[in-house]
């Protein structure tokens, strides 16, 4: 075992503060990395902040980020998938049994026994996994994913989570040249959806309530943006869309992105709204439409997306910061003043 440099919380009210972890040796299927980026997830304060109290209360000393990329400096006998040197990334899962039938179909996301990247029992060390905020981190090699060496790390870090939760949906319900996407909000999920919209081919149209994001919107790749606070603009694309992705976590009306769904066509929601959101079931009935949510994806599906961005240079738009200004980061969060993640430059931790 070994100290490693990390910053966490040691309460919900205390900020990130710097400490002292421990990370255990490789075993013979582990791969070590020292971690050169790690992304800021709002999930990441929810967890700092005991918010998700209710279905996954937070252990501390809590030790958040599961959006890594670093460089391999060490692997067990039997790794056969890495070598020292080479640039690898860990999402959100480090861990699941292997055997369930979602481990079986490539869907450890949905594996009853998914071990996350923090917060979650350690079976190694006993206490809770931690994450990326920290130097290093020692992960079994099959949750270990390969990153396309074209790609800026910094922004690459974000697509560990945003990336894959944005790619995944798109993928499982058919996204391709010539359909018509929507995609609802344009924060750090929102403009990762239009990355990956774009670049599958589809006419990608944005809707926000901000008419401030029209340019920027076009510059990710969007073909139109609609300010959905305009009924008559919102008229103008009822029945068109095949399928539309709903990035918002706020309260808002789902009714009026159903009504824009033609027949058979799908919406899921990746933004996860406090208050649950009231559903006409006639706008669901009439079209045959349907109203789905996604989580991340499996790990096979989320090299795919990184070998993907890899082939279209996607990465995500990315305000890299030292590890000494994540409190500053998380209160700008809240106020949603990113453009738009944060990338933690963890070379920073090596002066504490």
């Amino acid at each position: 075992m070994k100290n490693a440099k990390a910053y966490s919380a040691a309460s919900a009210t205390s900020p990130l503060a710097p400490t002292k972890i421990m990370r255990r040796d490789p075993t013979e299927h582990d791969v070590q990395i020292e971690i050169l980026f790690c992304g800021i997830c709002h999930s990441d304060l929810h967890q700092v902040r005991n918010e998700w109290s209710g279905f996954m209360p937070t252990v501390y000393p809590c030790v958040p980020g599961h959006e890594i990329v670093g460089r391999v400096s060490r692997v067990g006998s039997a790794v056969s998938k890495f070598k020292p040197g080479d640039l690898a990334a860990v999402g959100c899962m480090v861990d699941s049994d292997g055997t369930c039938p979602e481990c079986q179909a490539g869907l450890q996301q949905f594996c009853p026994n998914t071990t996350y990247t923090y917060n979650f029992p350690d079976k190694h060390l006993g206490g809770v996994t931690y994450g990326g905020y920290s130097e290093s981190i020692v992960v079994e090699q099959r949750f270990v994913l390969h990153v396309p060496s074209n790609l800026t790390l910094a922004g690459a870090a974000p697509l560990l989570c945003a990336g894959i939760t944005t790619y995944s949906p798109m993928d499982h319900w058919g996204v391709t040249k010539g359909k018509k996407v929507g995609v609802v909000g344009l924060g750090g999920l929102g403009h990762m959806g239009v990355k990956f919209a774009h670049a599958l081919g589809a006419h990608v149209v944005v809707f926000t309530t901000s008419p401030s994001k029209k340019e920027d919107a076009l510059r990710l790749g969007a073909d139109e943006v609609v300010i959905s606070r305009n009924a008559n603009e919102m008229q103008k694309h009822a029945g068109s869309f095949d399928f539309i992705l709903d990035a918002v976590s706020a309260d808002h009306d789902i009714n009026a992105y159903i009504n824009l769904l033609r027949r058979d066509g799908n919406i899921t929601l990746v933004g996860a709204p406090e208050k649950p959101l009231a559903v006409a079931a006639f706008g669901l009935i009439m079209g045959r439409r349907s109203l789905s949510g996604s989580p991340i994806g499996g790990i096979a599906e989320t090299q795919e997306m990184l070998d993907f961005c890899g082939q279209h240079n996607i990465t995500a738009d990315v305000e890299v910061i030292p590890i000494q200004k994540v409190n500053e980061a998380y209160e700008r969060l809240l106020k949603s003043e990113v453009k738009y993640r944060f990338s933690i430059d963890m070379a920073s931790l090596k002066s504490e």
